[in-house]
């Protein structure tokens, strides 16, 4: 057994829970779905395609710019999002790693 991580999350882990939880809702699940590679989309243009309330997506928006799931950037009156890739692809890829690991 390794040691006790049943009390605390290893440093590098801590942000892999916050990207997990962000990630656990369906409604995020489905606002990540909509970014076409390399895209950048506001929440005008995510609240037209959901079924979800324009002040619920820029809460999920939030979520997951907070998570580091999203970056965004503000251009005028308008706040852009898009998917943080890289960040994503390194936590991902410390799970396959602890994976590979345990087998």
């Amino acid at each position: 057994m390794r040691g006790d991580y049943g009390r605390t999350i290893p440093p590098p882990w801590q942000a892999m829970s916050k990207v997990f939880a962000a990630l656990g809702d369906e409604h995020r699940q489905r606002i990540l779905l909509l970014f076409e590679p390399g895209e950048r989309l506001n929440v005008g243009q995510v609240a037209e395609v959901s079924t979800l309330a324009r002040s619920t997506v820029s809460h999920h928006l939030k979520t997951l710019r907070d998570a580091d799931v999203l970056l965004s950037e503000k251009l005028g009156k308008e706040v852009y999002f898009w998917v943080n890739k890289a960040f994503l692809e390194q936590c991902l890829s410390k799970v396959l790693d602890y994976l590979r690991e345990t087998a």
